[in-house]
């Protein structure tokens, strides 16, 4: 590839003022290559050898206004404010028209949190500036320093309209759209861009992503096609078709796409794990496995990895492989909730009662606080005979969920079984006032306490009141 003129003499530049800094010559640059070689040591975060080469500057070129803002940058990069401050007004007194005055002032402004202020300054500088989109771009910004989502958009728009390859701004005008939840409004606005840039891959690949998100999922695939067409290495386009075609239960195109990204990169175990998933929906049970196995491989720490090979199993019915496979995610992590479920469902499934409960106490433990887990536990408390136990874990789970029926019922048939009537009442009242129709669940649950005369009159009595 051919380097530009302008290249060619900034990598001499560079090559020169390294060899000056071995040598200990002193070499003459004018003000501009020193500017270049100042901003080039500050972005690759080099801030003792820029600090070396602007005073190296400022003894050739004392009266430089440019390399006295280039002090000013690294003044306000070092959180020197108010030596950056009395600078900028001497410049102001001799340069009142330079706009990267206002900008360094401006810049001030911000780090103090004084936005406002801040965008004033900036509209002063679009009064003398060459650069629009640059301004644009930084009130922009000022704007997102204030949720101010609506301005910042439009003076993103504005910076776009100055400068159609500036895709920060694409970005952040994307942002914008979707904070204020204007998607389609951003898909008008990506139309009307695509009609000025039409090889614009990063515009397609974001229009794409907004027709997913509204559930649009051929619009969406239509897009991504195109920015792979612009782009036929756009790993993140591929991945994004994928995922709608997975939603279109296109699954052999879907493993299409999952498998281009993998051409183009290491594989991920994202990609791994969807592989998998799509062959399973097809019917591919041993390429589905193996998928699984590699995503594990891969990123043994991915617990969905380990998840989806132990609910593959559970699905084939297949309990001993299901169990092996959520003791190895386990001996991995044994504070996944997740896992400590699994591992307690498939137990249950296999009659291991005790084991089954250490597993939902254990998940529980580790924060899996949904109904559904606190009921499994204390219906297996209550199958081990262990009353009082079960009362204690419903007392813990009414905190979560103070009026759930199916709580209340399981604590009125366990009080009836521990013959305390006062609470069992007291219980059985909040669970038909919650749900009389559920009433078939102390029936089920509670078969011995549902045939008592004495509970069956409380009902009746409950009912005709």
């Amino acid at each position: 590839m051919q380097l530009s003129n302008e290249e060619e003499d900034y990598n001499l530049s560079l090559s020169k003022f390294e060899s000056m800094l071995k040598t200990n010559k002193v070499l003459f640059f004018d003000s501009e290559e020193f500017e270049e070689i100042i901003l080039h040591y500050l972005d690759m975060g080099k801030s003792a050898l820029a600090k070396k080469a602007l005073k190296l500057a400022l003894d050739q070129h004392p009266k430089s206004t440019g390399l006295k803002l280039v002090q000013v940058e690294m003044l306000v990069y070092d959180d020197k404010l108010e030596l950056a401050e009395k600078l900028l007004n001497e410049l102001y007194a001799i340069e009142p028209t330079n706009e990267e005055i206002y900008i360094q002032k401006a810049n001030i402004y911000s780090k103090r949190d004084q936005h406002e202020k801040a965008v004033e300054l900036l509209k002063i500088a679009l009064k003398y500036t060459d650069d629009y989109a640059d301004v644009y771009n930084l009130i922009g910004m000022e704007y997102l320093f204030m949720d101010n989502f609506e301005l910042a958009k439009n003076n993103f728009i504005k910076c776009l309209e100055e400068d159609l390859e500036d895709q920060s701004a694409l970005y952040n005008i994307v942002y914008c759209f979707e904070f204020l939840d204007q998607n389609q409004d951003a898909i008008v606005y990506l139309n009307q861009y695509i009609d000025k840039n039409p090889y614009s891959e990063i515009a397609w690949h974001q229009v794409g992503r907004l027709h997913y998100s509204e559930k649009e999922y051929k619009n969406a695939i239509k897009a991504f096609d195109y920015a792979t067409l612009i782009d036929d290495e756009f790993l993140g386009a591929f991945m994004e078709k994928a995922k709608a075609f997975e939603r279109l239960k296109k699954h052999k195109e879907a493993i299409e796409s999952y498998e281009r990204t993998i051409e183009l990169d290491d594989a991920t175990s994202y990609a791994l794990l969807r592989i998998g998933k799509c062959h399973e929906k097809l019917g591919n049970k041993v390429q589905a496995l193996k998928y699984f196995n590699q995503t594990v491989h891969e990123d043994p720490l991915l617990d969905k990895g380990w998840i989806a090979i132990t609910d593959f199993y559970v699905r084939q019915k297949n309990y001993q492989k299901a169990l092996f496979y959520v003791n190895k995610a386990l001996a991995i992590d044994n504070h996944n909730k997740m896992y400590w479920k699994r591992f307690a469902s498939i137990n249950k499934y296999m009659n291991f009662f005790e084991e089954a409960e250490f597993g939902y106490r254990k998940a529980v433990e580790f924060g899996d606080h949904s109904l559904e887990t606190w009921l499994f536990w204390v219906d297996i408390l209550q199958y081990l005979g262990e009353f009082e136990s079960a009362i204690q874990t419903l007392l813990q789970a009414s905190e979560y969920f103070p009026e759930e029926n199916e709580i209340e019922y399981r604590l009125a048939g366990l009080y009836f079984m521990l013959t305390d009537g006062t609470k069992a009442k007291f219980h059985l009242s909040n669970a038909m006032r919650l749900n009389v129709e559920n009433i078939k669940l102390l029936e089920e649950l509670f078969p011995v306490v549902w045939t008592k005369k004495m509970v069956q009159n409380y009902i009746a009595k409950y009912k005709n009141s």
